[in-house]
C-alpha cells in the first residue's frame, strides 16, 4: 500500500511541477564556455528543438515557464512553434509576449490547439548572448488557466488605468452565456494574447531596417515627374501625400498635378498652398470630370522629365523613393520601366502587410498587377504607348504596364526590392481588396484580353473562384494535340504505382498520352504479375533499369524510348486529382519560351506539398507554403496564380522533349536530391523560364516508395548533392529572382528576412555548366 502512496505522490508531484523541457540548439547557436545557460546566436534564425519524454503533448491549456534574458539589451523576440504532425510554419506559431525585458524567470499560459508532436523554441531574430535554461511546461486545466489570466489580464488593465469594473462586468456576460465556462475562457484567452503581443513582426522589421533604405552611389540630376490626378481627395490624406513628395531626399523631381474638376472647395485650397510653398509643383485644373484615365494623361502632358512615376491622390511615397529610383536608373542605364515593393498604411500611418515581390515575372504580371506600386517608366516610353487608356479606369496602371511590357525587352524592365511606395487603406480603397472597386476587376479582365489579342494569342482570361482582383490564363494547345510521355520510376510497392496508374487512366481527359514505367529492380511477385498486366495495355509500356537506384538516369534512359513530343516527369506516388491536368501543364508547355512546368502538389490531408521551389532556403531550395491547408492563398495570392520560378519539382515536371534533350536531361551525379532544381537552372541558363501552375492538382505520398533520409549512408549521400549544388550554383542560389532579398533564406519561405540580404546591383552571372554525366539518347520515332 505504501508503494502505491508513493506513486501516486510522485504522479502529483510531476503533474505540479510539470514537465522539464532540454533547450537542444539546432540551428546559429554556441553554447558560452564557462557560462552553463548562456548561449551566443550567431545568425537571425536561431533554433532551440524543445526536447522531453511527454510528447506528443495533449491540445490543451498549459503553463510554460522558463528563464530567458539578453545580456546585450532587448533583442529577444522568442517564438514557439508547434508541430501538429505536418511541420513547422509561421502560421503554427507564437510569440512569447509574457516574456519581459529586463527580468530573468518568466511564465504564461499558453492554449495548445490539437496535439503536438515537436516543439521548437526560437529566442531572437538577430545575433545576441543571451540566457536560457530550464524550460518546463505543465498541463493546467480550463480553471486553472482562466485563473492565471485573468489575474495577469486585470493586473494589467489596473496598471494602464482601464475601467476595471466594465472590465468584470464583460466578464461576467461571458461567463453567463451559453456554455459559459467555455466562453469565458476564450475570450479571455483573446484578452491575453493581446495584452501579450509584442509589436508585430513587420513593425519591428521597420524598426530595425527601414532606415537603411538609401542608395549608396551619387543620385545624379536627372528630372523625374510625379504624375498625380485628384479628384475630391479628404484633405488629411491629399495633405499627407504631397508631404512625402516634399520631404523628398532627392530634389530633381517636379509635381505635375492634375486635378479631375473636384466639387470640394478644400481640394483646390491645399492644391493652391502647397503650389505658392514649392515651385517644383504644378497644376492643371480640368474644366470637366474625365476619371482617373483622363486626368492622368492631363498629368502627363505636363511633364517635362525623363522619366514619370505614378502616385494615387492618397498614398504617400517614401522619403527615399526617387532616390534609390535614380540611384537605380543610373546603375541601369537600359531600364526604361522600374517598380519597386510597396506595404499598406492605414489612418493612423501604421504600414502593414508588405509586399515583397519577384524581379520581373510576365506570367505573374498575367494574373495580378504586381508591378504597380511604384511604377516608374519613361516618359518616351508611355507617350509611344499612347498613356492612359480611358474606360479601363481601376486598372488603367495595370493597363499602362501590360502595353509598356509589349515595347521592351526582359532587360529594360527593372525592380528595386526596397518598399518605396505605401498604399492608403481607407474604406473604398482597393488597398482594403479588389472587392471595394468592382469596376477596377472588369477593367483588369479587358486589359488582359486586350493585352494576349494585341500579342496574336487566343488566350482565355478567366475568373478564379473566391478571389477578386487576380485572373487564370487559359493558354490554347495546338489543333492538332501533341502526344505525351508520362515517365513512372518503380520500385516494387504495387499498392502506390496502381493507385497512380488507376488515377491517370480513369481521371485525365487528355486524349493523346502514353504510360511509361521504368521498373528499377522490383523483385516482388505480386509486382512482376502487375507489371506484366500494365505492358499489355494500349496506352501502356513498361522498361526494364537492372541497376542501382538513380533518379537522373532512369528518367534519362526511358526519354530515350518516348514517344510523345511531351515528356511528363511523373513519381509513382502520385494520384490525380484534376481531370484536366495534362491539359494545363501542355498548354504552358508548348509555349516556345517556357522550360519546365510545375504543378500544385498535396499531402494526403489536403495540405500543400509543393507550390514550385525557392531556391536558397535552407542552402539549397525549399518548397513555399508547405503543409498548409488547400486554397492557401499565400504572399498576394501567389499560391494560387501562375507564375515564374526558378524550379519545380520533378515528381510531376513537363517539358518539351526536345528541350529536355538540348539541356542534357538530369545530370546523375544527383542520383536522388537536387536533380529537378538543377535541371531547371541549367533551362534557366539556356534562356527558358520555367512557369508553376496550380491548376493541376494532384496528390503527393511524398517519398512515400523510398523512404526519408533516415540512415547514415542516406543522409551521407544528401549531404554530398548539397555540397554539389552550392559548388556548382554558387551565390545563384541565394538570389532566386522570383523571390526577394527581404525575405528569409534560414527560415519559411516568405517569411521575413531579419536582416534582409544585399540586392545585387548588377545581373549575378550563372556559372557555365553542363549536364557531363546526363545523356540522352534520342530516338527518332513517328507521332501516333
Amino acid at each position: 500500500m505504501q508503494s502505491v502512496y508513493r506513486s501516486l505522490w510522485n504522479y502529483l508531484r510531476s503533474h505540479w511541477r510539470g514537465s522539464a523541457l532540454t533547450l537542444q540548439p539546432l540551428d546559429q547557436l554556441m553554447p558560452v564556455v564557462d557560462e552553463p545557460g548562456t548561449w551566443c546566436a550567431s545568425g537571425n534564425d536561431p533554433k532551440f528543438e524543445c526536447v522531453g519524454t511527454g510528447f506528443p503533448l495533449k491540445a490543451g491549456w498549459y503553463r510554460f515557464s522558463i528563464e530567458l534574458q539578453d545580456s546585450d539589451g532587448d533583442r529577444l523576440e522568442p517564438v514557439l512553434y508547434f508541430d501538429y504532425g505536418h511541420g513547422m510554419h509561421e502560421s503554427w506559431s507564437l510569440h512569447l509576449g509574457f516574456i519581459r525585458p529586463g527580468t530573468r524567470h518568466h511564465a504564461g499560459v499558453v492554449l495548445l490547439l490539437h496535439d503536438v508532436q515537436r516543439l521548437r523554441l526560437d529566442p531572437a531574430s538577430m545575433p545576441c548572448t543571451f540566457h536560457a535554461q530550464h524550460l518546463t511546461i505543465r498541463r493546467l486545466g480550463r480553471i486553472g488557466a482562466s485563473w492565471r489570466m485573468w489575474r495577469a489580464v486585470t493586473r494589467e488593465a489596473a496598471a494602464t488605468g482601464v475601467d476595471t469594473h466594465a472590465f468584470k462586468l464583460d466578464a461576467w456576460r461571458k461567463l453567463r452565456e451559453p456554455g459559459g465556462r467555455h466562453a469565458f475562457a476564450t475570450w479571455l484567452h483573446g484578452l491575453y494574447v493581446r495584452r501579450n503581443s509584442k509589436a508585430p513582426t513587420y513593425e519591428r522589421w521597420l524598426n530595425l531596417y527601414d532606415h537603411s533604405v538609401a542608395p549608396i552611389s551619387t543620385h545624379g540630376d536627372r528630372l523625374i515627374s510625379i504624375l498625380l490626378p485628384t479628384f475630391n481627395t479628404p484633405e488629411v490624406w491629399l495633405r499627407h501625400c504631397l508631404d512625402s513628395v516634399l520631404a523628398q531626399s532627392y530634389s530633381h523631381w517636379e509635381l505635375c498635378i492634375a486635378d479631375d474638376a473636384s466639387t470640394e472647395p478644400q481640394v483646390r485650397l491645399v492644391l493652391e498652398e502647397y503650389a505658392s510653398r514649392d515651385a517644383r509643383v504644378r497644376v492643371v485644373w480640368r474644366e470637366r470630370n474625365g476619371h482617373i484615365s483622363a486626368a492622368s494623361n492631363s498629368a502627363l502632358a505636363m511633364a517635362r522629365g525623363d522619366f514619370v512615376a505614378l502616385l494615387d491622390h492618397d498614398d504617400e511615397l517614401h522619403p527615399a523613393a526617387l532616390a534609390t529610383i535614380a540611384d537605380s536608373l543610373q546603375r541601369h542605364p537600359q531600364w526604361q520601366f522600374v517598380y519597386s515593393d510597396e506595404d499598406k498604411i492605414d489612418v493612423d500611418g501604421r504600414r502593414y502587410d508588405p509586399y515583397f515581390k519577384p524581379n520581373w515575372n510576365p506570367d505573374l504580371l498575367h494574373g495580378q498587377n504586381c508591378v504597380s506600386h511604384l511604377g516608374v517608366y519613361s516618359r518616351a516610353l508611355v507617350n509611344a504607348a499612347g498613356g492612359f487608356r480611358e474606360g479601363l479606369e481601376g486598372s488603367q496602371d495595370w493597363d499602362l504596364a501590360l502595353r509598356c511590357s509589349e515595347r521592351l525587352t526582359a532587360d529594360q524592365i527593372g525592380h528595386v526590392p526596397v518598399v518605396l511606395y505605401h498604399w492608403r487603406a481607407i474604406a473604398g480603397s482597393t488597398a482594403q481588396g479588389v472587392d471595394q472597386k468592382g469596376y477596377a476587376h472588369d477593367a483588369g479582365r479587358r486589359a488582359l484580353h486586350e493585352h494576349f489579342v494585341r500579342q496574336g494569342e487566343t488566350a482565355e482570361v478567366m475568373e478564379i473562384e473566391g478571389l477578386w482582383g487576380v485572373f487564370r490564363i487559359r493558354h490554347p494547345l495546338p489543333d492538332r494535340l501533341p502526344q505525351v510521355s508520362i515517365i513512372i520510376p518503380t520500385r516494387d510497392r504495387i499498392d502506390l504505382l496502381r493507385q497512380c496508374v488507376d488515377s491517370i487512366l480513369e481521371r485525365t481527359t487528355y486524349p493523346h498520352y502514353e504510360i511509361v514505367v521504368v521498373d528499377n529492380q522490383s523483385v516482388e511477385p505480386e509486382s512482376m504479375a502487375y507489371l506484366a498486366e500494365l505492358a499489355a495495355h494500349p496506352r501502356m509500356r513498361v522498361q526494364r533499369h537492372d541497376q542501382p537506384f538513380n533518379y537522373s538516369s532512369i528518367n534519362n534512359d526511358a526519354v530515350g524510348v518516348c514517344r510523345g513530343e511531351l515528356i511528363c516527369l511523373l513519381n509513382n506516388d502520385i494520384e490525380v486529382i484534376t481531370p484536366d491536368w495534362l491539359e494545363e501543364l501542355a498548354s504552358h508547355a508548348m509555349r516556345p519560351h517556357v522550360g519546365a512546368v510545375g504543378a500544385m502538389l498535396y499531402y494526403p490531408d489536403n495540405t500543400i506539398q509543393h507550390a514550385g521551389v525557392v531556391t536558397g532556403v535552407h542552402g539549397v531550395a525549399a518548397h513555399p507554403y508547405s503543409g498548409m491547408p488547400r486554397g492557401y492563398s499565400g504572399q498576394m495570392a501567389r499560391a494560387r496564380l501562375t507564375q515564374t520560378m526558378s524550379a519545380v519539382t520533378a515528381a510531376c515536371l513537363m517539358v518539351r522533349r526536345t528541350t529536355y534533350q538540348q539541356a542534357g536531361g538530369l545530370d546523375a551525379s544527383l542520383q536522388v536530391a537536387f536533380n529537378d532544381i538543377d535541371f531547371c537552372l541549367r533551362l534557366r541558363q539556356l534562356g527558358y523560364t520555367n512557369v508553376w501552375t496550380p491548376f493541376a492538382e494532384l496528390y503527393h505520398h511524398e517519398s512515400a516508395s523510398r523512404g526519408h533520409e533516415d540512415t547514415p549512408e542516406k543522409r551521407a549521400r544528401f549531404s554530398r548533392e548539397v555540397e554539389f549544388m552550392k559548388k556548382r550554383w554558387g551565390s545563384l542560389l541565394d538570389h532566386d529572382p522570383a523571390y526577394n532579398p527581404n525575405l528569409t533564406l534560414a527560415g519559411e519561405p516568405f517569411a521575413l528576412a531579419f536582416p534582409p540580404r544585399e540586392w545585387p546591383q548588377f545581373p549575378i552571372e550563372a556559372p557555365a555548366v553542363t549536364a557531363g554525366s546526363a545523356t540522352v539518347h534520342e530516338v527518332r520515332t513517328s507521332h501516333a
